[in-house]
């Protein structure tokens, strides 16, 4: 029991470490970090429930050991792709934002389709472009491709409209070279708005294309 204590005494720590986010010189848990804590400490729960007594203490500590190695490695594996997003899409107008071991890609209205169109436009080539570099080296990952509107217009024409609009990044996403099997498109209409739509800013931040890449595909 003892050894147990100490093993998670251990992932806690492992947890907290600190890192500098490249991006804002911000102090902040590393996610490598906190998927080898969180992976040793439940690990080490399933070691010693699975362990017979006599061996309960080696138990904890593979199941401490082989939990931290999967955590830590997902982290990693979203760390490095999240990076490298950042690199290829600064300036480009696009979010990156990271929220455990996933990443959603924000790309606004004026971007992405011309008002009340679902032809992608020209400027944002180049963007799905540097997007596909990246989902192509780190392919171990689904993609959910989302698509909004803002108010404009009636729910059901909003709803086809976004519908659209998502199938087309998703579209272009395989011709680029993404495997199709990682990839769901799907629209939302005028829900889940980021802004008021009651003004012509708030209005242009809800029209926008979200890339939500989360998991490891095996």
């Amino acid at each position: 029991m003892r050894k147990f204590v100490a093993i998670c005494a251990l992932a806690a720590v492992t947890a907290g470490c600190q890192t500098i986010d490249p991006y804002t010189g911000e102090q902040k848990v590393g996610n490598t970090a906190k998927g080898a804590g969180i992976g040793a400490a439940a690990g080490a729960v399933l070691g010693a429930a699975v362990s017979s007594k006599g061996d309960r203490k080696k138990g904890i500590l593979t199941g401490a050991l082989v939990g931290g190695a999967v955590g830590g490695g997902i982290g990693y594996y979203m760390d490095q792709q999240e990076a490298l997003l950042r690199q290829e899409l600064q300036g480009t107008g696009v979010q990156v934002e990271r929220v455990g071991d996933s990443i959603r890609l924000i790309m606004p209205g004026n971007i992405t389709f011309a008002l009340d169109s679902d032809q992608i436009a020209a400027n944002f080539y180049p963007v799905l472009d540097s997007v596909v570099r990246v989902l192509v080296k780190f392919d171990k990952t689904e993609l959910n491709v989302d698509g909004f509107t803002d108010s404009t217009g009636s729910f059901e024409y909003n709803q086809q409209l976004s519908e659209r609009r998502a199938a087309r990044v998703g579209d272009y996403l395989v011709n680029s070279g993404v495997d199709q099997l990682r990839i769901n498109a799907r629209g939302y209409g005028e829900r889940y708005p980021v802004a008021d739509n009651d003004t012509a800013d708030g209005r242009a931040q809800n029209r926008r294309v979200e890339i939500n890449i989360s998991g490891q595909r095996s």
